[in-house]
C-alpha cells in the first residue's frame, strides 16, 4: 500500500534559489533546481526570467520541500497562507533546526514541553514563512 505524503510547496518572487539553499543549510538533504531557461517555457516567457526557478526540490529521508519563482497572476501573499510542520527525530535535531531556521527571523513560540508529550516551538523564518517544529518524546514508563 502506498502512503500519502504532504509536500509543502513554497512560491517566491525571484529568490527561490536563495531560500532553498538556506533551507538546505538548515536541514541538510539533496537540492535540485530546474530553471525556466532549462524548460520548454523559456520560449514563451521573457528572457529576463530564464534564471528564475521553475521547480526546486529539497529531499532528505522522508522530508520533501518544493519551491518555485512562478508567481500566479493574483500575486504573492508570502507567509500568511502556509505553515510548515517539521517533525524532528531527536531533541538535538529540533533545537538545531529551530536555531538555524529562526536566524534573522522571529521566534514566535520558544521551544517548550507541550501537554501532548512533545517538545514544540514555532517561528517565522527570514523569508516570512511560519514553521511549526515538533519532537514527540518517547514514553519510557511503559
Amino acid at each position: 500500500m502506498v502512503k500519502l505524503q504532504v509536500n509543502p510547496y513554497l512560491t517566491f518572487n525571484g529568490n527561490c534559489r536563495e531560500a532553498m539553499k538556506f533551507y538546505q543549510q538548515c536541514l541538510g538533504g539533496k537540492l535540485i533546481f530546474q530553471t525556466i531557461g532549462e524548460s520548454p517555457l523559456s520560449k514563451k516567457l521573457p528572457k529576463k526570467m530564464k534564471n528564475y526557478i521553475l521547480h526546486a526540490t529539497l529531499e532528505k529521508e522522508n522530508f520533501v520541500l518544493m519551491g518555485s519563482d512562478m508567481v500566479s497572476d493574483e500575486g504573492l501573499a508570502k507567509g500568511n497562507n502556509i505553515s510548515l510542520l517539521l517533525n524532528c527525530y531527536s531533541e538535538v535535531d529540533i533545537k538545531s533546526c529551530y536555531t538555524k531556521l529562526s536566524k534573522n527571523g522571529k521566534q514566535n513560540h520558544p521551544l517548550e514541553n507541550s501537554f501532548w508529550g512533545a517538545l514544540f516551538g514555532e517561528l517565522t523564518d527570514k523569508f516570512g514563512y511560519r514553521w511549526i517544529l515538533n519532537f514527540t518524546k518517547k514514553d519510557d514508563s511503559k
